[in-house]
């Protein structure tokens, strides 16, 4: 595989040489003319020098970054990008070449143009560049002028004029800064000075102190509370239960126990109540001695009467209200009056402590609900609370950022510094000689051998001999070299076609040689008679290698027949010198026999010319005349070799092909296309005519292996000599004058 690549890469190179060898003029035309361009352009111009300078820009600017100003005010005097993909090196490069900073430099350095005009900004910017040098923050400002000192004065008056713009531009944003913060400030304070008004009114409306240590204190005395009501309340059953006992031992209720001890304890009530008891009981002895007419018993029922409305009386006014007592109920026994003592003690006490119960319970309640409402007190507290820090922070800031405004305001530097300022160049960069012109010839050579093979690539004309055989595909008999006849007559030689008969020692002789050899191995089953040679266009040779094979194969022993079979353009009565008054259209049309019309022209050889031209040559080579001719030559000679016209042009050849036994296909590069190839193959392969093989005419090479065998071979003796000699033996045997 190696070595099938090294091969194809090998036939690549040859084409290109031979490509290049043929296109030779074409190339040193083409390189001569570019690089004759390059050298007069290059010597025409003027020379040009190139001022440089350098640029260092910083994040922030110097004074504003030690005191942190910038951070802090809207980013002023930064280099940052509105988005992630700006450089900011690059805006700044704009804003250097932008048409106010061009203009000042151009009135500054009043800048003139070749027409002593007022330099235009189109035409001052293509001379200036600028470019950030990779990974640093500095950028490169240089300008190109044919005046070393105009470039230097220019660079460092442009960067001069940024500097300055970039200290306005940064105190003129921070003017605007001051402006607004000024404006925002006591708008920020009306905030702050409300929302601490909103919180005091929050804290006096809902009695807020701290709302945590109030939570704190208001779980713990709910604890407390809850405590106290349950000791409370188990008292109150304790005293229930008592008091219900007392009220089963005196079968009294609360009210009516109340009522008797009441009235056993006023003295008004039991004075009366004592009288009263007292009358009873002296009408009680009194009765027993008068009747109840007696008038001791009527005055003793009187008092008793009178006693007992005052009793009632007294009653009324100690319990507040008129309800029957029984009598026997108004003074009771000192146990009873202890119980219902007890009693009316153990009622106190239970209203006492239902009375506690109930005041802690109210401010249990109390309590609850407060706790319930504070986390929503102290959401709106922290609400408020936020409000006020927001509103606090927002104006110490806004307060801060007026200060460093201010202080930015009064500086006067930008975030640019000049590193390097530029110096008056003393190389200039252009024209560069050496470099023009290797750039010249390099483009030139280039131009040349694409222009060569562009030309190559157009022509479809078959080049070389392996091309024509690639296109044709058809057996290689034999390569006929290039017969330069200008350089034999320059050697005082001869100049005719027929090269095998007068100069038996060229290589183009051995070459018809070895056609004739290899003609002979081409059919194998019956011996090679009749042979038809042809072209596929005009001017390839066919008639020069008709004639020249002719004499090969005559020289070989044979009797060979030529005929001139192109009745259109005949040739071969020139080459030979003889007569065209009799040959093939009359002996087709019956005028005269072959015998009588074919000459001997070289011993073994006998030519038969075109003749008469008729109106209409195929009628004379597609009839049975033709082939019988054909026959009869095949059987008076050794060999009939025809010359026909080209086979793309005409069907003659087709036609008598068909009665030979092959045709020979003469093929010359540099003549026949690729198209016109493969047309004649086609109309070859459709004709089903025997194709003997292919012969390439004028093929050209460097050094020829015919032509240096036989320069070897007679060494030490005079070529030309040589030839005059055969020359005179071939006449004296022919009776011809040979040339």
């Amino acid at each position: 595989m190696p070595s099938h690549q090294n091969e194809q890469d090998l036939i690549n190179f040859q084409h290109y040489w031979l490509t290049v060898k043929r296109r030779w003029l074409l190339i040193i035309t083409i390189m001569g003319s570019v690089l004759g361009v390059t050298v007069l352009v290059t010597f025409s111009q003027k020379s040009i020098y190139e001022a440089e300078g350098k640029l260092l820009f910083n994040k922030q600017s110097g004074v504003s970054s030690l005191t942190g100003a910038s951070e802090q005010v809207g980013q002023l005097g930064q280099l940052s990008g509105v988005t992630s993909l700006s450089n900011p090196l690059e805006t700044e490069a704009e804003i250097i070449r932008s048409y106010p900073l061009s203009q000042k430099t151009i009135a500054k350095l009043h800048l003139k143009d070749n027409l002593g005009q007022p330099l235009e900004i189109d035409n001052f910017l293509p001379n200036l560049k600028i470019k950030s040098i990779r990974g640093t923050d500095i950028l490169q400002l240089s300008y190109r002028s044919a005046n070393p000192q105009e470039a230097t004065a220019i660079i460092n008056t442009l960067m001069s004029a940024y500097l300055e713009n970039n200290v306005r531009i940064n105190r003129s944003e921070a003017t605007a800064a001051r402006k607004f913060l000024s404006k925002q400030l006591p708008l920020i304070e009306a905030k702050v000075t409300e929302a601490e008004a909103g919180l005091r009114r929050f804290k006096e409306k809902y009695e807020v102190i701290s709302l945590e240590e109030e939570a704190i204190q208001g779980v713990k005395r709910l604890n407390d509370l809850s405590s106290q009501i349950t000791q409370l309340r188990a008292q109150l059953v304790d005293a229930k239960s008592r008091s219900g006992a007392f009220q089963n031992q005196l079968a009294l209720n609360t009210r009516h126990a109340m009522a008797l001890t009441s009235l056993s304890q006023s003295k008004a009530v039991q004075q009366v109540l004592s009288e009263y008891q007292k009358v009873q009981d002296q009408l009680a002895v009194e009765r027993s001695q008068f009747t109840d007419e007696h008038p001791v018993i009527t005055n003793l029922l009187s008092k008793e009467q009178a006693l007992k409305k005052q009793l009632e009386g007294r009653v009324t006014q100690t319990l507040g209200s008129s309800q029957p007592i029984p009598e026997q109920d108004l003074q009771i026994g000192e146990l009873k009056q202890t119980l219902t003592a007890n009693l009316v003690q153990v009622e106190v006490e239970r209203l006492g402590l239902e009375n506690q119960v109930g005041v802690l319970m109210k401010e249990f309640v109390l309590y609850q609900a407060r706790l319930r409402s504070l986390p929503k007190l102290e959401q709106q507290q922290l609400q408020l609370k936020r409000q006020l820090q927001v509103a606090q922070i927002t104006y110490e800031q806004i307060l801060k950022r007026l200060q460093e405004v201010e202080l930015v305001e009064n500086q006067n530097v930008g975030n640019a510094t000049i590193v390097s300022e530029a110096l008056v160049p003393k190389k200039k960069i252009s024209p560069r000689i050496s470099l023009n012109l290797a750039l010249g010839g390099f483009l030139g050579f280039f131009l040349a051998i694409g222009a060569a093979l562009l030309l190559e690539a157009v022509d479809k004309s078959v080049k070389t001999a392996e091309e024509a055989q690639q296109l044709l595909d058809y057996p290689l008999l034999g390569t006929i070299p290039v017969f330069d006849q200008k350089a034999r007559l320059a050697r005082g030689e001869s100049t005719t076609e027929l090269v095998v008969l007068n100069n038996p020692y060229s290589s183009v002789n051995a070459a018809f040689e070895m056609l004739q050899t290899n003609l002979g191995f081409t059919l194998s089953d019956k011996e090679l008679n009749v042979i038809v040679v042809s072209s596929s266009v005009m001017n390839e040779g066919k008639s020069f290698v008709a004639a020249n094979l002719a004499v090969a194969t005559a020289q070989m022993g044979r009797r060979v027949l030529l005929i001139d079979a192109d009745m259109r353009r005949p040739r071969q009565h020139e080459m030979w010198q003889q007569s065209n008054l009799m040959g093939l259209s009359n002996v087709l049309v019956g005028q005269a026999t072959l015998a009588e019309a074919a000459k001997e022209v070289v011993i073994n050889l006998e030519l038969l010319s075109s003749g008469t031209i008729p109106p209409n040559p195929v009628a004379l080579l597609d009839s049975q005349r033709m082939n019988g001719l054909l026959q009869q030559a095949a059987q008076d000679y050794d060999c009939v070799i025809i010359d026909t016209p080209p086979l793309s042009l005409l069907a003659d050849a087709s036609i008598i092909g068909k009665m030979a036994d092959g045709i020979l296909l003469v093929t010359r590069p540099g003549v026949v296309n690729s198209d016109t190839a493969k047309t004649t193959k086609a109309l070859l392969e459709h004709s089903r005519v025997t194709v003997l093989g292919m012969v390439v005419n004028c093929v050209t090479t460097d050094h020829n292996d015919y032509s240096y065998y036989y320069s070897n071979t007679n060494t030490g003796e005079n070529n030309s000599r040589k030839k005059d000699k055969i020359k005179s033996n071939l006449s004296r045997i022919t009776g011809l004058r040979l040339l």
